[in-house]
Parts: C-alpha cells; sequence; structure tokens
C-alpha cells in the first residue's frame, strides 16, 4: 500500500494507472477530491519524462450501486465519449477497469479538467447564466445510439406524503400529479446530476462540467429541475427561478416548458427528511442546516405548485 498526502490507494491501482499513462510514469501526489459521496475520486499527479499529467481515478466503491447497476464505468465511460460532442469541456476517458479486474474494484481513469467548483460566486447572475447555456448545450446533442435511458430513483406508484413537513395536503396534490401519465417530451441527452458541485469554474468562466455517470436519454426537465432543487436548498427559490429563466433564455422557442418534470425531480429526493448534503459542507459551505432544508424543499414544492 502506497500512501501519498495521507491517502492511500493499493499499489495495483498506481501500477494500473501507470501502465495506462505511461510506462515510465512515477507517482508524485495523490489527493481525494471532497463534494460527491457516491463513490471515492482522486487527483492524481503524474511525473511524466517530459511533463507533469493530472489525472482523476473514480473507484466504485459504492456496493449497493454497483449492484443495481453493474455497468456504472462502462456507462460513464459512453458517457464521457458522448459529452465531449458538447463543446463544454468534460474528462477525456484514458483507461477502464470494468469488473475491478486490475485493481480490485471497478475503476475508471480520466482527465482532469482545469478549474474547481464555486458555490459562493461573486456574481450570482453570470453564475447562473454560464451553468444554464451549458445545459442547453449538453441537451442539443445528438445522442442516437446512446444505450442508457431515464428512470426515477423513487417508486412513484409507492409514494407517501412526507410526514416531516406541514403541508401534507400539498404534496399530496404533487404525488397526485407526478402519479398521472407523462406528458409528451423530445428524448435528449441530459447529464442526470447536474448542479453546481458538478460544475467547474476557472477565472469566473465555466470550465468544465463532471461527474457524467448517471447520463442518459430523457427528458430536459429533469436535469432543469434537479438543478432547481439544488438551487432552491443552497439559495432559495428566487435562485431556482432565475436559473430557470436563464435556461428557458438560451434555449428559445424549442424549448416546451412543463413543471411536471420539476415535481418528477422533486420526488426523486424524498428518501427521508431533508438533511444538508455533505457535499456542500466538505465545500466550506456554512450556515445550513436541516430545519432549513426542510423549510426551503417546502417553499420549493409550493412554488412548483403555484406554475401547475
Amino acid at each position: 500500500m502506497s500512501t501519498l498526502f495521507g491517502h492511500p490507494l493499493p499499489d495495483r491501482i498506481l501500477n494500473w494507472m501507470i501502465r495506462s499513462v505511461h510506462p515510465e510514469a512515477s507517482v508524485l501526489s495523490v489527493n481525494r477530491l471532497y463534494g460527491g459521496i457516491s463513490t471515492s475520486v482522486h487527483s492524481i499527479t503524474l511525473q511524466l519524462p517530459e511533463s507533469v499529467k493530472e489525472v482523476v481515478l473514480r473507484q466504485f466503491d459504492n456496493a449497493e450501486w454497483l449492484s443495481d447497476e453493474p455497468d456504472l464505468p462502462l456507462h460513464e465511460a459512453a458517457s464521457l465519449r458522448l459529452a465531449l460532442k458538447t463543446g463544454i469541456p468534460s474528462p477525456e476517458v484514458i483507461a477502464v477497469d470494468a469488473t475491478g479486474e486490475a485493481c480490485g474494484l471497478p475503476a475508471l481513469l480520466m482527465s482532469k479538467l482545469e478549474g474547481s467548483v464555486v458555490l459562493e460566486p461573486a456574481n450570482r447572475k453570470d453564475w447562473l447564466d454560464q451553468m444554464a447555456e451549458a445545459l442547453v448545450r449538453i441537451h442539443a446533442v445528438d445522442s442516437s445510439g446512446f444505450q442508457w435511458s431515464y428512470f426515477t430513483y423513487n417508486d412513484i406508484p409507492k409514494l407517501q406524503v412526507p410526514d416531516w413537513s406541514p403541508h401534507p395536503k400539498e404534496w399530496q396534490t404533487v404525488i397526485d400529479r407526478v402519479k398521472q401519465p407523462r406528458p409528451p417530451f423530445r428524448p435528449c441527452f441530459i447529464h442526470r446530476d447536474y448542479h453546481p458541485n458538478n460544475v467547474l469554474w476557472h477565472n469566473g468562466r465555466l470550465s468544465g462540467v463532471v461527474d457524467w455517470v448517471n447520463a442518459c436519454i430523457g427528458p430536459q426537465g429533469v436535469d432543469i429541475g434537479h438543478c432547481r432543487n439544488n438551487l432552491a436548498l443552497l439559495y432559495g427559490v428566487e435562485t431556482a427561478d432565475a436559473f430557470l429563466s436563464a435556461y428557458r433564455q438560451h434555449a428559445g422557442d424549442s424549448f416546451q416548458y412543463d413543471p411536471y418534470w420539476e415535481l418528477v425531480s422533486l420526488i426523486d429526493i424524498l428518501f427521508g427528511p431533508p438533511a444538508v448534503y455533505p457535499g456542500w459542507t466538505a465545500l466550506g459551505v456554512t450556515g445550513l442546516t436541516d430545519e432549513l432544508m426542510a423549510e426551503r424543499l417546502d417553499a420549493y414544492m409550493i412554488s412548483l405548485m403555484n406554475r401547475l
């Protein structure tokens, strides 16, 4: 076991990375990347014969998730290759260990993008505008032949009114609405986990989108709704609404808005009482409480009700 900067990685993984990048490469540093909670992600700096190269390693060590979707490494690799067509910087695939034969766990090695996550932007309006414009470009990609399709994380027929909310009637209305037949939509390439923690910035400009493991073909409203969920919890309904307005402006008349998909995205996070997302606190966000999350989620839910 090699330990660099306090983060151990088995020698077999380091050796696999070196073989995948350059036989004469050596490892200079290994650093854990925070902001996500579903898998272990590390940034590795490699010394090559004539240069230094930074790569990112994702280890699929969430046994439950891998059991449900055993093709996750191949899924993300395919998503990254399609994401390159968006024109938005995204990681490039270097190597895939789909079964864990080489690394002990399924793993994906990819290039590292310039930039970092920004959750307290100096200009929030511009920050939202750039995120919205990037998402419109993602949805415009020709995804013909991509084999992964959208599905809800929650079992809609089994949904129950949350017992933590003082607004049970409103939640029942939401649940009744999402149980109705889906409205027609134009299938497109969606990121499926588009939110501020998966967007990178450099010198005030959006420098990349990461974490494509859930990308699939589905309704664009799901991406919009998921991002708005996160924005509403982080900052409040007004910020979530500003993102929607920016998306609609960039998408133009081709986008047919339907709040149904935002309601579906909302119920997709109903797995218990709202709690502060660890990925936010890991990146230094303070002042959030579980109580505030519940209040903001209720407020966002009611704002969606008003759009029906």
